[in-house]
């Protein structure tokens, strides 16, 4: 993997050491991103009395918790309103509710352990720049107006915007990193470079040996499809990101974003920023290609012409044409219906399917699953994605033809609303 802006900004990474062979604990957890450290985390809280392991492929924060946008924010894959079809309102309000409170859980839990990662609770604005934009706009609760919209963030073209104020901007990597030693002083054993090769009842097995557990945690997100039997859980499709040099002050000061509110405009191919605390522009988005049979390989985190595009969109966003530091991506877990679950069924686990939404949902994740793991009946274990159980994916060549037939059109979509045709 090439590392990203986010990792290259702490020391060097150094593993910790693999797997010492076989071992028996009470909680095994595979994988060392958010979802896995945060489940440790509040583990150690709720039953200190179990003991728990992470275990790791690479390092903790390879994936996506050490190179994602940096958005601790509010947002759910599944709109409340059809949350409230599937689930009643009561519970659809409170799924929203405990992911708005998620939000601020980091940055507590953050503060509380010491961990630097740049929090800022700026709120995030979506900015409506065309007529199709703006429509969809006005229909979403913190609409604003155009004057509204440019005081926090004065694109190009602004027509209105919507605001939250649930979404804080942070560095991932710092999180991520902190987290991992956070928990390993808390007595969590982590064992990084060992690969999980199965997950079963009672057991996981890994390149180094075979763990036994009472409970086993899947919490490997974009890359469960590397797992056996799991191929068809998650679709790992990849999201890119690029990172400008430090604008100048003049810059920031015709831009905005003062409180580092987190940005996208209302298009729908996502895109997503955030003002870092060196005051550069960190921007990704979709667009990149799923590859056949949920293939995850070190060159698919490089596509030239989706990091073309970013800059390009950052030009037509600002109006500056800033220099590109630093460009990388990587896959995120999408789930065929776009929901997201967390859950524990006779010892195994899980959670995950964010859909690029993960990084305070990740955190509620990790509450839940303590909870559920400990025994304990809380509001968490109530919410809608407990249990939850998104269909496969269907098979090759259908998951290739579509979801990538789904990217041209979101494209497609875009651009005509962008450049309508003209009436006859």
């Amino acid at each position: 993997m090439i590392p990203s802006f986010w990792l290259s900004t702490l020391d060097p990474v150094t593993p910790r050491p693999p797997l010492p062979g076989d071992r028996s604990y009470d909680v095994a957890i595979a994988g060392g991103g958010y979802t896995g450290l945060w489940t440790a985390y509040y583990l150690s809280q709720v039953a200190p009395q179990l003991s728990v392991v992470v275990l790791e492929a690479e390092y903790c924060g390879f994936g996506a918790s050490g190179r994602n946008g940096g958005w601790a924010s509010g947002l759910f894959p599944v709109g409340e309103a059809k949350l409230a079809r599937r689930h009643g309102a009561d519970r659809a309000r409170a799924m929203h509710a405990e992911l708005a409170g998620a939000v601020d859980e980091v940055g507590r839990a953050a503060a509380a352990e010491g961990i630097d990662c740049h929090y800022a609770k700026g709120g995030t604005i979506s900015l409506a720049r065309s007529p199709a934009q703006l429509r969809r706009a006005r229909l979403a609760p913190g609409f604003l107006a155009a004057a509204e919209a440019k005081a926090i963030c004065n694109a190009t073209d602004v027509l209105g915007g919507v605001y939250s104020p649930d979404c804080a901007a942070l560095h991932p990597a710092r999180l991520v990193r902190g987290l991992a030693a956070t928990v390993v002083r808390r007595g969590v054993d982590v064992f990084e470079g060992t690969r999980v090769l199965r997950l079963e009842r009672g057991s996981v097995t890994t390149d180094h040996g075979t763990v036994t557990a009472g409970t086993v945690v899947r919490a490997l997100e974009g890359y469960t499809a590397q797992l056996a039997g799991h191929r068809r859980a998650l679709a790992p499709v990849y999201s890119l990101m690029i990172a400008t040099e430090p604008l100048p002050a003049a810059d920031w000061e015709r831009i905005g974003l003062a409180r580092r509110e987190t940005f996208t405009d209302e298009r729908h191919m996502i895109i997503y920023g955030q003002r870092t605390a060196d005051d550069r522009l960190a921007f990704g988005g979709r667009g990149a290609p799923y590859h056949f049979g949920s293939r995850i390989e070190p060159s698919y985190d490089q596509v030239p012409e989706v990091f073309d595009s970013l800059s390009h969109t950052l030009t037509d966003m600002f109006g500056i044409r800033p220099e590109i530091a630093y460009r990388w991506g990587g896959p995120l877990g999408i789930p065929r219906d776009w929901m997201p679950s967390v859950g524990l069924e006779d010892g195994l686990a899980w959670a995950g399917g964010y859909v690029g939404d993960g990084v305070a949902a990740a955190n509620l994740a990790g509450r839940t699953l303590a909870d559920l793991i400990a025994g304990h009946d809380t509001v968490r274990t109530t919410l809608p994605w407990v249990g939850h159980r998104s269909r496969r994916w269907e098979p090759e060549p259908i998951r290739w033809l579509g979801i990538n037939a789904a990217l041209r059109a979101t494209t497609l979509r875009d651009t005509l609303e962008k450049h309508p045709a003209p009436a006859r």
